[in-house]
């Protein structure tokens, strides 16, 4: 396994609470149908899993995290929603503790550009989906990520988080690749799209730059910079104020692009 670049810090949660199925799953849902069996890998704090169980309910979610303290942070979500359908393992998706043609969807959001072997991950992901099954996975593509105005501070952040994830064995303009992983993973029958996440609004500007002005200067990618010399305190300090500039500059605009993958089992 790779180090998970961004931790759990709560400004890293606070990030990851924001997605739902609707904001990060969008090109899966038309495909599912309620009474199937879905299988969510990095289930992270659990608002899509949630969303994803309410409508596959009666059908039952397996929740999946490579600990227990990450999946603790799931549980958490699952209680406080009531949720009866979800259950919670911990496992590692370069080998999947299930039998084959265990599930009817397979889904992961945001997990193959952490993950040490892509291609392994999709292998294990199309074994324990059922035949004519469906495997679903979305990755953001950093080296897309694009901006206005121009700022040096969110260029040297942009850079800093590419050098972080990738010395931790990661990679971080995963969206682009996610083809080339399933063909080499075994799929034939593909369909690869992209969406983006864009903030612009006064309010998604300041949500959106404060978590990560806290987030480059107290999460695990701060730690991970600095004491690998990739940067230093004051140089994130820096990273941090350029994030506060951009985020109350009204003609701020920020686009984020993901790629998408279906594929048959």
């Amino acid at each position: 396994m790779t180090t998970y670049t961004h931790g759990h810090h709560e400004s890293v949660l606070r990030s990851h609470r924001w997605r739902t199925a609707e904001n990060s799953a969008a090109y899966l849902l038309p495909r599912l149908t309620s009474g199937v069996s879905l299988l969510d890998i990095g289930a992270g704090p659990g608002t899509i899993t949630a969303d994803l169980a309410r409508r596959v309910a009666p059908g039952r979610v397996t929740a999946l995290e490579i600990s227990a303290d990450a999946l603790a942070i799931t549980r958490a979500e699952i209680e406080k929603q009531g949720l009866t359908t979800v259950d919670l393992t911990v496992g590692d998706v370069h080998a999947l503790d299930f039998p084959d043609d265990s599930f009817d969807v397979v889904h992961a959001h945001q997990v193959l550009q952490h993950v040490a072997d892509p291609v392994a991950a999709l292998r294990e992901m199309r074994r324990v989906v059922r035949p004519g099954g469906l495997v679903a996975v979305r990755d953001s593509d950093y080296a897309a990520f694009t901006w206005f105005p121009e700022s040096p501070g969110l260029d040297e952040w942009l850079a800093l988080y590419r050098s972080v994830a990738t010395t931790n064995g990661g990679e971080p303009d995963a969206g682009r690749k996610l083809l080339s992983w399933a063909h080499a993973a075994g799929f034939t029958d593909v369909t690869a799209t992209s969406s983006t996440w864009c903030f612009a609004t006064p309010e998604d500007r300041a949500w959106w730059g404060g978590m990560w002005a806290e987030r480059i200067t107290n999460s695990d990618i701060a730690r991970k910079a600095v004491s690998t010399g990739a940067a230093t305190e004051a140089s994130l300090q820096e990273i941090a104020a350029a994030w506060t500039a951009w985020a109350e500059n009204p003609d701020g605009w920020l686009s984020i692009l993901h790629g998408e993958l279906l594929a048959t089992g």
